[in-house]
């Protein structure tokens, strides 16, 4: 199976997408930073060197210092696929992060979206 294109993707890339859904509906930057960092284990300054540095999906995911356990608790639709039924490891992590980000622009209160 060819891999898809997005895992070669930079997430500097989608990055600002996130931030202009979010931020159309009156959510934040650092808001997003941290749905982004509760996800994967980076801190700040980690998150922003990855971003700096145009790593690709795949490699982000893969140096997450420690990917959040409760993302298994996200469940639902995204680009009309059940988040809980993607396979594909990296393509799922990927889908978790496009589903909180969706999460946040419904206006979705922080500890909703972080399973709490």
């Amino acid at each position: 199976m060819a891999k898809h294109r997005i895992y070669s993707m930079s997430v500097a890339s989608v990055y600002p997408h996130y931030i202009a859904k979010a931020e159309k509906k009156g959510r934040t930057k650092a808001e997003v930073d941290e749905i982004t960092r509760w996800l994967t284990g980076y801190d700040q300054k980690a998150l922003e060197e990855q971003l700096a540095k145009n790593t690709n999906f795949e490699d982000f995911f893969a140096q997450a210092p420690q990917m959040n356990p409760s993302r298994a608790l996200i469940k639902g639709l995204i680009c009309g696929i059940r988040v809980e039924e993607i396979e594909e490891p990296t393509m799922r992590e990927i889908r978790y992060l496009d589903k909180l980000i969706d999460e946040l622009a419904r206006g979705k209160a922080l500890d909703k979206i972080f399973r709490k």
